[in-house]
């Protein structure tokens, strides 16, 4: 039963707020959003390294001598998306603040990614290609996830 308080607010019963609390603490929907987000941002990362060799960036990187290929990108995001995943997952178990955390974490993770494109010895058209490749994924998966950890669906 709700009660009414003098300012016409409704309150829900400590039993009904407690078990909300305990529905976005569940791993499923954050797995689910999850995915959903990785799901964009395959095809998303992959349609932009397309873009970018259209235009001309080979994506070579000297040490290996060959050019990364397409379905490469999409398969290492996809990876690491799911790596963002397992991550929040594990923050949203054993973190009091897991959301604020995540950011941190994942933010972080980003930044280290960015140093072997600058190391690689590639020309500055593919070193900026992928360093913006490393980020665009980010920009989906890192808010996504963390919206939903606040117990907001994105």
């Amino acid at each position: 039963m709700n009660s009414v308080h003098e300012s016409g607010v409704v309150v829900a019963p400590e039993t009904d707020r407690a078990s909300s609390v305990r529905s976005i603490r569940r791993p499923r929907g954050l797995i689910g959003v999850g995915l959903v987000a990785a799901l964009v941002a395959v095809p998303v990362t992959t349609l932009a390294a397309a873009l970018a060799q259209a235009v001309g960036v080979d994506f070579e990187v000297p040490d290996g001598g060959e050019a990364i290929p397409l379905s490469g990108f999409a398969v290492v995001t996809g990876f690491f998306s799911v790596v963002g995943i397992v991550i929040a997952v594990v923050l949203l178990r054993w973190s009091a603040r897991p959301a604020v955390r995540f950011v941190w974490v994942t933010v972080g993770l980003t930044a280290i990614s960015l140093v072997p494109p600058l190391l690689a010895g590639a020309d500055a058209a593919t070193t900026s290609a992928l360093i913006g490749l490393h980020v665009l994924p980010a920009t989906v998966m890192i808010p996504t996830l963390a919206r939903c950890l606040r117990g907001r669906t994105p």
